[in-house]
C-alpha cells in the first residue's frame, strides 16, 4: 500500500534521476562539502572540552614502538610501494570494467598451447576479466614478497599494533585530523595510531578479503566441491568483493591527500627516495611513477592486451 511518505520519496528519486550526471555530481559534491564542514565545526567544539583536552594530553596520538623497531624506509619498501600502487590502480580500473561492460570487445579462453597448461576444462571469459585476474595474480605475488620481507626485516612493527594504547591514540589522532589541528607527523620514525591501524587493516584484513572473495568468484575455484561451496557461497563473495574495492578507493584518496597535505616533499622522499631530507628527488620519482601508471592506464585496451593474452590462450572477438 502506497503512503504519502512513499510517494514523496518516489518523487524525490524521480527528480534525482531526471538530473544529468554532471548535475548529480555537483549536488553530491556540495552536500559532501556541507557535511564535512559540519563535522569539522563539531570536532573543533568537541576538542576544547576539558575532559577531551585531558584525553588528548594522555594520548597524544602516537604509541611507543618496541626498541628494536627499525627507523626509516629501505629501498625495497619504495619499490614494493610503487608496484602495489601500479597493480591496484589497474585492478580497480579493470574490475570496474568487468562490472559495468555489457558487451566486451573480446573474449579469452585458455588452451594448452599457451604458457599456462592445466587439466581443467577451459572457460571463456571477457578480455577485461582476463586482465583483471592476471593483475590479481601479480598483485598477490608482490604482496607475498612484501609480507615475507616485512617480517624478515622487522618493518612489521611499524604497521602491526604492539600495545593496546594504539586504540585511544588512534581516536586521538582522528579527533585532531577532524578538528584540522593535525597531529605531528614523523613517519620516518613512527606512524600515529590512526595511520598504523589503517595500514594494518589494509594489509592484513582488506587485502586478504579481496583475495579470498576474488578467488571464490574466479574459474580457479573448484565447482564440484559441494561442502566447501555450501560453507562459502559465491553470493557471500560477491557481496563483499565490491565494498572491499570501495574501501581501497577511499584509502587511496585519503592516503594521497594526507601525503601531499602534511609535508609533500618529505613524505615523497620517504616513500620514493628512502631519505628523510627535504628535496625534490622523491617528488621527481613520484612524478615519473605517475607517468608510468598513466601510460599503462591508457594502453590497457584490447589493441594492446590481445597480443599478451594470446600468449596464455586464445583471444576472440
Amino acid at each position: 500500500m502506497s503512503t504519502p511518505l512513499n510517494k514523496q520519496a518516489a518523487g524525490v528519486g524521480a527528480r534525482w534521476k531526471a538530473l544529468g550526471p554532471w548535475a548529480r555530481t555537483a549536488v553530491a559534491a556540495i552536500v559532501l562539502v556541507i557535511v564535512l564542514l559540519a563535522v569539522v565545526l563539531a570536532a573543533r567544539w568537541f576538542v576544547i572540552l576539558d575532559p577531551v583536552q585531558s584525553f588528548l594530553k594522555t594520548y597524544p596520538g602516537q604509541s611507543v614502538l618496541p626498541e628494536s623497531a627499525p627507523v626509516g624506509f629501505p629501498a625495497w619498501l619504495g619499490w614494493q610501494h610503487f608496484l602495489n600502487m601500479f597493480f591496484i590502480i589497474l585492478i580497480i580500473r579493470s574490475g570496474w570494467q568487468v562490472r559495468t561492460t555489457k558487451r566486451p570487445a573480446a573474449h579469452w579462453v585458455r588452451n594448452n598451447k599457451g604458457l599456462i597448461k592445466t587439466k581443467n576444462a577451459p572457460t571463456k571469459i571477457s578480455l577485461d576479466l582476463w586482465f583483471h585476474q592476471t593483475l590479481d595474480a601479480l598483485w598477490v605475488l608482490n604482496g607475498i614478497v612484501f609480507i615475507v620481507v616485512l617480517f624478515f626485516t622487522g618493518q612489521w612493527m611499524r604497521i602491526v599494533p604492539t600495545s593496546w594504547d594504539i586504540v585511544p591514540n588512534a581516536i586521538s589522532a582522528g579527533l585532531q585530523y577532524l578538528s584540522l589541528d593535525w597531529p605531528t607527523e614523523n613517519g620516518w620514525v613512527n606512524y600515529n595510531g590512526l595511520q598504523l591501524l589503517t595500514y594494518f587493516i589494509t594489509v592484513f584484513i582488506a587485502a586478504p578479503l579481496a583475495i579470498a572473495t576474488g578467488l571464490r568468484m574466479s574459474g580457479a575455484w573448484p565447482k564440484n566441491a559441494r561442502t566447501l561451496n555450501r560453507i562459502y557461497p559465491i553470493q557471500a563473495a560477491r557481496a563483499l568483493h565490491f565494498p572491499v574495492m570501495i574501501y581501497f578507493v577511499g584509502f587511496i584518496v585519503v592516503h594521497v591527500t594526507l601525503v601531499l597535505a602534511t609535508g609533500a616533499l618529505r613524505n615523497l622522499n620517504h616513500m620514493y627516495a628512502s631519505s628523510d631530507v627535504v628535496n625534490w628527488w622523491g617528488f621527481g620519482i613520484f612524478a615519473l611513477s605517475l607517468v608510468v601508471m598513466a601510460a599503462a592506464w591508457f594502453l590497457a585496451t584490447p589493441l594492446f592486451l590481445r597480443p599478451i593474452a594470446s600468449l596464455m590462450g586464445k583471444v576472440t572477438k
